[in-house]
């Protein structure tokens, strides 16, 4: 399940083999056997997620079911890339604003952002709208962000580097937008640390970033008791890793919208049936069915299969 390239090599080679033979009660017991491994978080989050579809269609429950999720539909957004200029960046999201969606997240970096999301915002004065800089800058371009406290954002993603939590905080005490980390999140431990030191006031949560859905709900967990603000970022996931965000999104502490867009966002046609389709309140449904609740389409699969390998043991 959505693992491709390292991850898969990873899985073969390593992931398989030590689980062959292995009784498994529960996903959440996948960790404890991999102890010996350290990282591929895309690789475990792949096995994970296949344990958890097959544990949902034993025992004919949705994994809505049982990550003991409630909601029957969850808010959304769409992330837009850099454009050509300004207006060009305007017209973009006018396409997803006329679409239905009513959040929307601009990719920023040095040299095309306080400009281009002013733009926007004067375009959409009440759209929510934030900003995603992939670690794009330094401390030294706070000016460039504290500009940007008057726009109104819901937040700023990531602006440093993924493994400068202290200097996020240094960040964070000299703006009034909050700031979200992303990449920097690997695990629960992670996000305590940078609550803890105020690095952050909001956190994504990806499920393949910190190596599956009993890692994300731990973030999760953490994160709602300390009153801190989660949402569900995407990797470009199929119909497969899309119906375990939106299961996931389901929980009580994600307060925001997540970057699980429609299928059609992404895919011409998709790997998995039923497609997602955006709700006009520009939410998604949570999918209800067994398992993740969607099924592999064989013959979308067999067009875009590079590689076979039967893992024995």
């Amino acid at each position: 399940y959505e693992t491709t390239g390292t991850a898969w090599h990873i899985l073969s080679e390593f992931i398989a083999p030590a689980l062959v033979g292995k009784t498994i009660d529960s996903p959440m017991d996948l960790n404890g056997l991999l102890v010996f491994m350290r990282g591929h978080p895309l690789a475990r989050a792949g096995v994970e997620l296949a344990l958890w579809d097959l544990m949902g269609k034993r025992t004919g429950a949705s994994l809505a079911h049982l990550l003991g999720v409630a909601r029957r539909r969850v808010e959304v957004g769409v992330s837009v890339g850099i454009q050509p200029d300004a207006d060009a960046l305007v017209r973009v999201v006018a396409g997803y604003v006329e679409a239905g969606y009513a959040r929307v997240k601009l990719k920023i970096k040095p040299g095309r952002d306080l400009t281009e999301v002013q733009a926007v915002r004067r375009a959409f004065p009440q759209l929510r709208l934030q900003v995603d800089a992939n670690s794009a800058y330094d401390l030294e371009d706070v000016s460039v962000f504290q500009a940007m406290d008057d726009l109104g954002l819901l937040l700023i993603e990531q602006p440093l580097a993924e493994d400068d939590l202290i200097d996020h905080a240094r960040l964070q005490a000299q703006l009034a937008t909050p700031l979200c980390l992303d990449e920097s999140i690997l695990s629960a431990r992670h996000a305590a640390q940078a609550v803890e030191i105020g690095a952050c006031q909001i956190i994504n949560i990806k499920p393949g970033r910190v190596g599956g859905l009993g890692e994300a709900v731990a973030i999760h967990d953490l994160c709602h008791e300390r009153r801190i603000p989660v949402w569900c970022g995407g990797m470009l996931e199929t119909g497969v890793g899309r119906a375990a965000n939106l299961a996931l999104a389901g929980l009580p502490g994600f307060t925001l919208p997540g970057d699980i867009s429609a299928t059609d966002r992404y895919y011409a046609f998709d790997i998995a049936q039923p497609s997602f389709r955006l709700n006009a309140d520009s939410t998604i449904d949570v999918p209800e069915g067994r398992g993740l609740g969607v099924e592999i389409d064989p013959t979308a699969l067999a067009r875009v299969t590079l590689r076979r390998e039967l893992v024995a043991g």
